[in-house]
């Protein structure tokens, strides 16, 4: 017996070792191997790639990810009681799990990764979306991810693949489809976690382009983007009334109706208005 085959079930691992899932650490725990092993399929080849996971609670993503092939696995994890339970996965796939503990918001992980690099992760709700707007948004472009494979709140996963004159269209969409190619690859029920979540949840797969869709400075479209949906009821001249005092004209060059409201902007128009910004 070797590799996943020699771990004990998940719950028996979470009777062991204590980890009933905490709340203020956004965690809610998915047990089913099936599942994770198809959540690890999900993130590609993962062969000849090191993979960055986030939030692996007792492992069972963990699991699937080594089982799947990666090439090595950097497991960022918060919660110490979760340490021990990844450890002992660790010593079933000698050389190629390295656990950290700390917070994913304070640690730089490129450093100890060789690339390709993809990252897949039952993201912790609390801190799921500041952790995606930040490999979305860094000064240089590609990033050092190849891959994002992401378990979301199902309402924050529409959000990431929205388009333009929908409801969830927003600032998420915009940041994820200008420099990627996004989408929904697996709808979970609050079941199929432990404990179940309020919501559903989904699988958000994304692909880093090499080059952003449409030209803009990043830091001029975030800012753009942001005071246009932070006031997405009023029409694009009063949201960004601040930016320009020509701001009409500013809008008219960059194909976009003064009248028009942010949720029926597309991202080449918003692009083109931060380039006539500057």
């Amino acid at each position: 017996m070797s590799g996943i085959d020699a771990l004990p079930p998940l719950r028996e691992v979470i009777a062991s070792h204590g980890l009933s899932a905490r709340k203020s650490l956004g965690q809610n725990f998915l047990l089913d191997l099936n599942l994770t092993a198809k959540i690890a399929r999900m993130a590609g080849d993962i062969g000849n790639s090191d993979v960055l996971e986030i939030g692996p609670g007792p492992g069972g993503l963990t699991r699937g990810l080594l089982a799947e092939g990666a090439r090595r696995v950097l497991a960022v994890e918060k919660d110490a009681r979760c340490l021990p339970a990844l450890e002992e996965i660790a010593a079933v796939y000698p050389g190629r799990l390295e656990i950290i503990h700390g917070d994913a918001l304070d640690i730089d992980p490129a450093a100890r990764l060789s690339p390709p690099i993809k990252i897949a992760a039952n993201l912790p709700y609390n801190v799921g979306t500041e952790l995606l707007v930040r490999w979305l948004t860094p000064e240089d472009w590609p990033p050092f991810w190849d891959s994002l494979t992401l378990m979301f709140q199902r309402e924050v996963a529409e959000r990431i693949v929205a388009r333009p004159g929908s409801k969830a269209y927003g600032r998420l969409a915009v940041l994820a489809q200008w420099r990627s190619s996004a989408q929904i690859v697996l709808n979970l029920p609050p079941g199929a976690f432990t404990p179940p979540p309020k919501v559903s949840s989904a699988v958000v797969h994304l692909k880093s382009l090499d080059a952003p869709r449409f030209a803009a400075e990043p830091k001029a479209l975030e800012r753009v983007v942001a005071r246009a949906f932070n006031q997405r009821r009023k029409m694009m001249r009063a949201a960004l009334k601040g930016l320009a005092p020509d701001i009409e004209d500013r809008l008219i060059a960059s194909g976009i109706k003064p009248t028009d409201r942010a949720e029926t902007v597309g991202l080449e128009q918003f692009c083109a208005l931060a380039r006539n910004l500057g």
